[in-house]
């Protein structure tokens, strides 16, 4: 049964956000929140785009991208693995 949801504080770029998310969730949202904010805090640190908008903007599309990258990784390799599974089934029905 899950619990109530709960809220949580969580800093990003030195401002504080709360978010209201279920308990068995909040490990996961505050790793992606630290790992939201170094990013974040590393462009503006770079001194390449400015304005925190322009930076949420920027990371946001790259993570998008790694995102949409392991997507098509994975889904080519559960093509392999089933590719994989029919010739090991076939070759298992032709022993037997």
């Amino acid at each position: 049964m899950s619990e109530k949801p709960q809220s949580i504080t969580l800093m990003i770029m030195g401002k504080e956000y709360k978010i209201i998310c279920p308990l068995e969730e909040q490990d996961e949202l505050v790793y992606s929140a630290q790992r939201l904010d170094q990013q974040m805090c590393k462009m503006r640190d770079s001194g390449k785009v400015n304005g925190p908008e322009r930076i949420a903007v920027l990371v946001a599309l790259n993570i998008a991208h790694e995102l949409q990258t392991l997507k098509s990784q994975n889904a080519a390799l559960q093509h392999g693995l089933n590719d994989a599974l029919k010739k090991l089934n076939n070759t298992v029905e032709n022993i037997l």
